[in-house]
C-alpha cells in the first residue's frame, strides 16, 4: 500500500504548569529534509527526537516543532535580576572607558538584551515531564503516519482510475487498426499511380508495402504498454516505499504512448494518444507525492 509524503500530526500534552504542543508537518521532497525546533528546556532530547523522525519518516520535507505555553497566570515571565545586574555593570564600565554617556533610561536598554527575562519554558524539566513529551512525540509520529496512509489510499484510488482509463483507451486503438492500414495502403497506391501514370510491378509494390506497414505496426508498443500498466499496479502493492519506482515506470509508460502516437498516422488514434497523455500527466503529477 502506497503512502503519501504529505502529512500532519499534532499532540497536546497538559502538564501542571504548562501546555506542550508537538506538531509535525511533511511535504514531498526527493530526500529527507528535516527541520526541528525544540525549546531549550528539552534540548537534551533533540538528538533522540531527530533519530525517531529519521527512522519513521524515510523521505520528505519534515517540519517538527514543540511549542510550550504556560498556564500559570503569575509565573509565565520572570525578570532575570542576575543578568540585568551583570549587563548594568558591564555597560557602566565600557561607558567609562570610552568616555561616552551612560543611558538616561536604563530599563528599556537592559530589557532588550538576551536572557533578561525568563519564560516558563526555560524552567528546568524533570524526568516525568521529559517522558510525557517524548511519548507525545511518538504519538504525533503515529498520527502523521496514519495521515500519510490515508492520503496514500486516495492516491492509490486515483492511480487505479488513471491506469484503467489508459487501458480502456488502448482497447479502442484496436478498432482503428484495420482501417488505418487500409487507408495508408490506398493513399500510397493513389499517389503512386498519379505520379507514375503507368503500370508498376504489383508484386514488388506489395513487398515494399509490407515493409512499410511493419514499420508502422504498433503491436509491440501496445504489448509493452500493457505490461508497464500492470507493473505499475503491482508496484503500488509493495510494502516498502516505492515513489521513485512508480516515477520510473510512469516514464516508461510515457515512452510507449509517445511511440504509439508517432507511429499511428491516423487522426482518431492520435486523439486517443492525447487522452492517454492526459491521464499519464495526472499520474506523474501525483506520483511526486508518493513516499
Amino acid at each position: 500500500m502506497i503512502q503519501s509524503m504529505t502529512g500532519f500530526g499534532k499532540v497536546i500534552a497538559e502538564l501542571p504548569s504548562k501546555k506542550v504542543t508537538v506538531e509535525i508537518k511533511t511535504l514531498n521532497s526527493k530526500q529527507l529534509d528535516l527541520s526541528t525546533r525544540v525549546p531549550s528546556v528539552y534540548k537534551e532530547k533533540e538528538m533522540e527526537i531527530r533519530s525517531l523522525l529519521l527512522q519513521s519518516l524515510e523521505r520528505g520535507k519534515v517540519d517538527f516543532n514543540i511549542f510550550v505555553e504556560s498556564i500559570e497566570k503569575d509565573t509565565s515571565v520572570r525578570i532575570n535580576a542576575v543578568a540585568i545586574e551583570a549587563y548594568y555593570e558591564q555597560i557602566k564600565e565600557i561607558a567609562g572607558k570610552l568616555q561616552i554617556a551612560a543611558p538616561a533610561d536604563w530599563f528599556p536598554v537592559l530589557l532588550r538584551l538576551p536572557d533578561t527575562t525568563l519564560h516558563a519554558e526555560t524552567v528546568e524539566s524533570d524526568e516525568t515531564e521529559l517522558q510525557i513529551v517524548m511519548e507525545s512525540v511518538r504519538e504525533a509520529i503515529r498520527r502523521l503516519c496514519n495521515f500519510r496512509r490515508q492520503e496514500g489510499q486516495m492516491l492509490s484510488d486515483l492511480f487505479k482510475k488513471n491506469i484503467a482509463n489508459i487501458e480502456h483507451l488502448l482497447v479502442e486503438v484496436d478498432s482503428y487498426e484495420g482501417e488505418r492500414i487500409k487507408k495508408i495502403k490506398t493513399r500510397i497506391t493513389d499517389n503512386l499511380e498519379k505520379t507514375m501514370g503507368t503500370d508498376y510491378d504489383k508484386n514488388r509494390f506489395e513487398q515494399e508495402m509490407i515493409y512499410y506497414i511493419e514499420k508502422l505496426d504498433v503491436n509491440e508498443e501496445k504489448n509493452r504498454l500493457t505490461n508497464h500498466l500492470t507493473y505499475f499496479l503491482n508496484t503500488m502493492e509493495d510494502k516498502q516505499a516505492q515513489g521513485r519506482k512508480l516515477g520510473f515506470i510512469a516514464q516508461e509508460i510515457g515512452r510507449e504512448i509517445n511511440t504509439l502516437g508517432s507511429k499511428s498516422n491516423h487522426a482518431e488514434m492520435q486523439k486517443i494518444v492525447v487522452q492517454m497523455k492526459d491521464e499519464l500527466e495526472q499520474i506523474k503529477e501525483q506520483v511526486l507525492n508518493v513516499l
